[in-house]
């Protein structure tokens, strides 16, 4: 099966990896800050910022912003060089990560908040903390705890858009089931290239939604596969002569 290209535009990406059989590759601090350092170090090369991350015993979750199309490349030299340290100090050989990692593009900035809680609670849905900054390998932990801001985090949106007393507050609660799904389902879009930057890849034309439609509630889950499917608040309440406010309401509050 040949593999999905990957999405390696200018902007916001979630990405992921894990050791080859779920093993324990930052089993002790000294692993987890050695793959942080390389984190940093690739990030000043590449200039990309590192505005959230999450250090597992067997895996990591980071959210970055890249200035230039070079994600590929970052990835290739912070999953290599780890390997190269790892494989070294446990006088081991062979593949160190379960494949290729894991990428999401993320194209509504209205998703940053969501997946920044998806990133921070991982700890708590593993019962290694009861708060995400409680767990020291966040990037919560280090703004609201003792130690130092990574300098490749400094400029994350967790440190520029809050103040700690919001950060706090914004971390109390975990994802709802319904924002976990609406993450999940953007995860799932198909994100092509275009002109102006990236965009959810469309399959049918928004005209082809409202088709026969009988009730409101018709309407209003038509808007709501538009929108799954790519299409803007935006472009939707144009087309119906509505305002972008009915359309965001209608789709937050229809019943699944």
């Amino acid at each position: 099966m040949a593999r999905q290209p990957r999405i390696d535009l200018v902007g916001f990406h979630h990405v992921a990896n894990q050791g080859v059989y779920k093993a324990n590759i930052f089993a002790t601090i000294l692993e987890k800050e050695k793959f942080l350092a390389l984190v940093c170090r690739a990030c000043n090369t590449y200039e990309i910022i590192l505005h959230d991350y999450c250090i597992m015993d067997n895996h990591y979750h980071l959210l970055l912003e890249t200035k230039r199309e070079n994600l590929s490349y970052f990835m290739r030299q912070i999953n290599g060089n780890y390997a190269i340290y790892f494989n070294r100090k446990q006088e081991r050989s062979g593949p160190l990560w379960k494949g290729r990692y894991k990428s999401w593009y993320i194209v509504h900035e209205e998703y940053l908040e969501y997946t920044i809680k998806y990133i921070e609670y991982d700890p708590i849905k593993a019962n290694l903390a009861f708060f995400p900054s409680d767990y020291p390998y966040t990037l919560s932990a280090a703004i609201l705890g003792t130690e130092t801001v990574v300098p490749c985090a400094q400029k994350s949106l967790l440190i520029e858009n809050y103040t700690e007393r919001e950060l706090k507050q914004f971390l109390q609660s975990d994802l709802s089931k319904d924002e976990l799904g609406a993450l999940e389902d953007e995860k799932r879009k198909k994100v092509t290239k275009s002109k102006s930057g990236a965009k959810i890849a469309r399959d049918k034309p928004l005209e082809s939604y409202f088709k026969e439609l009988s009730s409101k509630e018709e309407r209003n889950r038509a808007m709501q596969q538009a929108y799954l499917d790519g299409y803007t608040q935006g472009e939707i309440a144009t087309l119906l002569h509505v305002s972008a406010a009915l359309v965001s309401y209608s789709i937050k509050n229809l019943k699944s």
